[in-house]
């Protein structure tokens, strides 16, 4: 009897936890059988739509990783994955409210933001930068001085757009763009001078472009490299103990170097575009030392 009752105390610590023993997320996708992921449009290499309308990216197989996750500790044969479109300005809203579960794309993860959602260890590193028409001759931030400049609307870029723009009292009108299409298309007509953005999406912009020739970047930054992580929801401790689980072992195995290459060091859909982008120093150290962190200094070791 007594050997019974050792018995079933272990099992009872040791099973996977019932729906009804759940909270948040995983509560969520246990009786649903659903998992939301947020995808961006036009995020390349990031998060972005195939030539099918299929959600694809670096992001995304990351995504795909945490999932896989989530089913082996729910113990089910199969889980719904939905995506939903998500923009700058609305996925922390749509994060807040539930409408997706993670939020998988080129987000920044800085003090700010978490104040109102949590991010996961971080999957990139990426400072801000701008991009210029070669003929316009503007290299440095203080050359953009009284001209027109494009950020997306709601981005940390913005922020720092607007932040530079009035410490050093450039006199830039600044334009918002809806998405990183939106505003490229500025900077290709000549509406704006200049567009800010993360380096690494500046560098695929650019080679999405009709004349990649045509552009730079500045070596000039608005940023020390800024950590990009997945987001979920606030205090949703077990939910964001798995996906950091998961993610740290990601970033800890080869894989996640593989899962690097097909991004950002081959040719890539709908075009096949390779954007030659190796793994930065910071970024292996970030992987073998995975960390939230939102502070930029906590990554250069």
């Amino acid at each position: 009897m007594r050997l019974s009752l050792t018995m079933l105390a272990v099992a009872l610590i040791t099973a996977p936890a019932s729906a009804s023993e759940l909270t948040g997320t995983l509560q969520k996708v246990k009786e649903t059988n659903r998992i939301v992921l947020g995808i961006q449009e036009a995020s390349v290499p990031f998060s972005y739509l195939d030539g099918d309308q299929k959600a694809i990216g670096y992001a995304v197989d990351i995504c795909m990783k945490i999932v896989d996750a989530v089913k082996r500790e729910l113990k089910l044969s199969s889980l719904n994955v939905e995506t939903s479109p998500v923009t700058s300005s609305n996925r922390i809203p749509l994060m807040m409210n539930g409408a997706v579960d993670l939020v998988c794309s080129s987000t920044t993860n800085n003090a700010e933001r978490q104040r109102q959602v949590s991010f996961t260890n971080s999957h990139f590193l990426s400072a801000t930068r701008f991009a210029a028409r070669k003929a316009d001759n503007v290299a440095t931030i203080d050359q953009l001085k009284g001209k027109p400049v494009v950020a997306i609307s709601g981005s940390t870029n913005m922020v720092q757009l607007n932040q530079a723009n009035t410490a050093r009292n450039l006199g830039v009108t600044v334009l918002a763009a809806k998405d990183q299409a939106e505003a490229f298309l500025m900077l290709e007509t000549g509406r704006a001078a200049a567009y800010v953005l993360d380096d690494v999406q500046l560098a695929v912009a650019i080679a999405r472009s009709k004349d990649p020739s045509a552009y730079i970047i500045s070596e000039e930054t608005f940023s020390k490299a800024e950590p990009y992580g997945i987001m979920l929801r606030k205090n949703d401790i077990p939910f964001k103990a798995l996906v950091d689980r998961a993610t740290a072992e990601l970033y800890r195995s080869p894989e996640i170097a593989v899962i690097y290459k097909k991004w950002f060091e081959s040719p890539v859909p709908p075009n096949g575009l390779n954007y030659k982008t190796p793994m930065s120093a910071v970024l292996r150290s970030a992987f073998a030392n995975p960390s939230d962190s939102p502070d930029p200094a906590s990554y250069e070791r």
